[in-house]
């Protein structure tokens, strides 16, 4: 008798959205917003409804129609820092040095470009008071730097970087991205990107959810490039996420539990307040205080443990990001969401439009 061979791995059975190249969707050019409306609140929200399929269309300031007295919405209050630096070479040539996270008072891990001509020992003169030297490369190809400055390292970068607009947004930044490309409630320093859901919150707006008796717990993750990092492998379990430095407090931790003891929800504004809330939650739902590093990955399929409901942005193709998404709304009605959103002309990516996911 001949044994029966195993057979060999199928990707057509794999359930829809378990590839990369499911979450690749036709975008126009023109549908990537280059700047933010006025006011915060006054972009669109596409409100999707997990239990009816439902796609409804609102203006974000009706969120505040939609949070029930009792709940409580997270934000991510950190704070994005001048983190890109331009600049020239010794031989004249420019270079750009984005600066990720500090190793210590004068030292950054960096990306840097041209990464071939930025060897260790060579510099890139930012201001005549203001030097970056290139020191080391790490195992991620990735530069650990020193910043030479006159005067303090951190009011040198305040004083001549840039704000990092991610590389969608086809322009140089403007005086205004240095308050509108960050939350109203921004606090701890320590982002090169934005937390782009909480952007379309106003002061006027948070006290209204006040107001309506909407709770409001604070956390912290330091956004860093990967944020923007496609997936290359079609295998998305390949993929490897940078660490981030999350962090929530043992007062949020405890307005979170009490919500859900008294039967509220808790509704995650943006997926960096979602994957700092996966780090924190045990299998049970209950949320403890964290200070870590976390690479984790949310992807179909996952059963979340610390969110009920979502608030987010429109993501690119092939991103962790809409991985995650799907994981939360479901893929075949998150990809639904992302061609209604398209045919309806919303505005997509940093400084575009919002949904939320009921």
């Amino acid at each position: 008798m001949i044994a029966e061979q195993p057979a060999s791995e199928d990707v057509s059975v794999l359930p829809a959205g378990s590839r990369t190249s499911d979450y690749d969707y036709v975008l126009p050019q023109d549908r990537i917003a280059q700047r933010a409306v006025e006011p915060r609140d006054a972009s669109r929200l596409l409100v999707v409804d997990r239990a009816s399929g439902a796609l409804t269309h609102r203006t974000f300031r009706d969120i505040a129609d939609l949070i029930p007295s009792g709940d409580a919405i997270v934000v991510n209050t950190t704070r994005v820092f001048r983190a890109r630096l331009l600049g020239h070479r010794d031989s004249g040539g420019p270079a750009e040095i984005l600066l990720l996270r500090p190793v210590d008072e004068t030292h950054f891990e960096a990306m840097i470009h041209p990464g071939g001509k930025l060897r260790p020992g060579r510099f890139v003169n930012i201001a005549p008071d203001f030097r970056v030297e290139i020191v080391d490369t790490t195992p991620r190809r990735t530069r650990i730097v020193r910043l030479h400055a006159a005067g303090d390292v951190h009011a040198a970068i305040e004083q001549y970087g840039h704000v990092p607009l991610p590389p969608y947004i086809e322009r140089a930044d403007e005086s205004i991205d240095a308050t509108r490309y960050q939350t109203v409630y921004a606090e701890q320093t320590g982002s090169v990107a934005a937390p782009t859901a909480g952007l379309h919150f106003t002061a006027e707006l948070l006290r209204r959810l006040a107001d309506r008796g909407v709770h409001r717990a604070n956390v912290l993750l330091h956004v860093g490039p990967g944020t923007f990092r496609p997936v290359q492998d079609d295998d998305p379990a390949l993929h490897v996420m940078h660490e981030e430095w999350c962090q929530i407090s043992e007062d949020s931790t405890r307005l979170l539990n009490d919500t859900r003891a008294r039967g509220g929800r808790i509704w995650a504004v943006g997926t960096t307040s979602v994957r700092t809330l996966e780090t924190a939650a045990d299998g049970a739902g209950h949320i403890h205080p964290t200070q870590r590093e976390t690479n984790i990955f949310l992807r179909p399929p996952y059963a979340f443990r610390g969110v009920d409901h979502l608030v987010t942005n429109f993501h690119l193709p092939r991103s962790t990001l809409l991985m995650l998404v799907a994981a939360f709304a479901g893929y075949e009605l998150t990809m639904q969401a992302y061609r209604t959103a398209v045919a309806e002309q919303y505005r997509f990516y940093s400084y575009g439009d919002a949904m939320c996911v009921i």
